[in-house]
């Protein structure tokens, strides 16, 4: 599993030990309610994807670590299972309070970690804190059932933790995709060590200093920092876990659910996607447009959901096409859209723009790197574009769309399935009746009518085909991380 967990070296540089001459902070484990060093992994340089500057050093975590934060969750284990889930739900809860309450340190650390502003990663972070309000609030709702075998059985399910849940996490928005798997593992009982990515570790390692600091038990929640081909796969790979929940590529987390079958272990993985965004004639135009636009850029498409296929009904190609041209001319890299965070991103974006031009593309906007300093893409429009072209077919995790007329609900249901990936379509239409039957039929996890972008933390997420297995958020993220028993008991007189 090594080759698919290899850290990218670009921006993360090794280094034996601290520098002497810098002021950069030290972002290193949390583990049994402490920050932890490493004795055997030295320290990374995390530099900004803005200027290069510095923005921290990263303690470098080993699988020694990993065993150590491992077993401190399974320590913890019997005693916060043991908790009553009112109580657990109350600990969750004072955690999202306490991070309401450091909300501009939080948004500070992920902006400095992704070279995003403050205010854009405020969304992700109030919805990292709305996971935590949620799923505290939820600890009681999910219940077992009574089957009935006749009057001499009593029959029940119970729903049940799985114990150490190993999480690991992507760069692109990485508080909110911590927090979506911590609380609701938190919330049903289980204990919880996370690895996030090593480029953008700071707000993670901050989210587990503050859980402590809002009461929650020592080894609880615990983070190692590190590389994936390092501590990821010794997380993966650890007799001690018994649940993974991965957000990342189709390639890691195809290694991962490899890694998981080998060990008989369940996994929630959450992958890539290529997802398209349906525009029919009778739509509100220039809501759609100014949707789309956000849908591919927003984060410089560093998304997994990003509506990168606009499919238009022919209809309204031209004009719709002519509105998008507009309205991305208005979005400025570097002022309304954020850097690619890292170094191998930004140049594999540049491979796609060769790669289009090279099948046949017709190039509408952008196409090249911005301007101006730092790792910035400018958003960009594909026309002429067939199901053929890798464009069309591969994610490319930047601020690239391509638009593809259709005719008709039949050949829109055609293209939008014509994918690997089945993580979100959307759906423009002021026809509520087309918009039930095209939502039966498109193979993916969630259909987003009328909208784009949203973070409902009440809503099931999730993937159909590569993009994934389980879900995460709402009631069902409950039932992912628990695990069902049957207790069938003889009552009959006598026995």
């Amino acid at each position: 599993m090594s080759a698919d967990l290899q850290v990218e070296e670009s921006h993360m540089t090794s280094i034996d030990v601290a520098p002497t001459t810098t002021s950069a902070p030290l972002v290193g484990h949390w583990i049994g309610g402490a920050e932890a060093g490493s004795a055997t992994g030295g320290l990374f340089e995390r530099r900004s994807p803005l200027d290069d500057e510095l923005v921290y050093r990263l303690v470098r975590g080993t699988a020694e670590d990993v065993d150590v934060a491992v077993a401190s969750a399974l320590s913890a284990g019997a005693m916060w299972r043991a908790i009553r889930p009112m109580e657990r739900g109350r600990q969750l809860q004072r955690i999202g309070r306490l991070m309401s309450a450091s909300i501009e340190e939080l948004c500070a650390l992920e902006a400095a970690d992704t070279g995003r502003t403050v205010e854009d990663v405020r969304g992700g972070i109030v919805s990292a804190i709305e996971f935590f309000e949620y799923f505290g609030g939820l600890v009681n709702a999910e219940h077992g059932e009574v089957i009935s075998l006749g009057d001499d059985y009593h029959v029940y399910t119970r729903r049940e933790p799985y114990g150490v849940v190993g999480v690991v996490t992507p760069w692109n928005g990485p508080l909110n995709q911590a927090a979506r798997a911590v609380a609701p593992a938190l919330a049903t009982g289980n204990t919880v060590v996370v690895k996030p990515s090593e480029f953008t570790s700071s707000s993670t390692v901050a989210l587990a200093r503050l859980a402590t600091e809002a009461g929650l038990p020592d080894g609880v929640l615990n983070v190692v920092t590190g590389t994936g081909a390092v501590a990821g796969e010794a997380l993966v790979n650890h007799a001690g876990v018994s649940l993974i929940a991965f957000t990342g590529s189709v390639v890691t987390g195809r290694a991962i659910g490899r890694a998981a079958s080998d060990r008989v272990v369940p996994v929630i993985l959450e992958l890539g996607g290529k997802s398209a965004n349906i525009v029919f004639a009778d739509a509100d135009l220039e809501a759609a447009v100014a949707s789309a636009v956000r849908a591919f850029t927003y984060n410089a498409g560093q998304i997994c959901i990003a509506g990168s296929r606009i499919l238009v009904e022919k209809e309204v190609a031209e004009e719709f096409t002519r509105l998008l041209l507009n309205e991305v001319a208005s979005v400025r890299p570097g002022e309304s859209m954020g850097p690619i965070i890292t170094t191998s991103q930004f140049e594999k974006i540049q491979d796609y723009f060769r790669i289009a031009e090279a099948d046949g593309a017709l190039l509408r906007a952008g196409g090249r790197v911005a301007t101006r300093p730092g790792q910035f893409i400018e958003p960009t429009v594909y026309s002429d574009v067939t199901s053929e072209m890798r464009i069309y077919r591969e994610e490319v995790f930047g601020p690239v769309a391509c638009i593809v007329p259709f005719s008709g609900e039949d050949e829109a249901v055609r293209m939008a399935n014509d994918s690997a990936y089945g993580l979100v379509a959307g759906m423009w239409t002021s026809n509520l009746q087309r918009a039930h039957r095209m939502a039966g039929r498109l193979e993916v996890g969630q259909v987003l009518v009328n909208e784009f972008l949203g973070e409902h933390v009440e809503v099931p997420f999730g993937g159909q085909k590569s993009s994934g297995l389980g879900r995460e958020k709402g009631m069902s993220a409950l039932r992912h991380y628990t695990q069902e028993k049957s207790v069938v008991m003889r009552i009959a007189a006598g026995q």
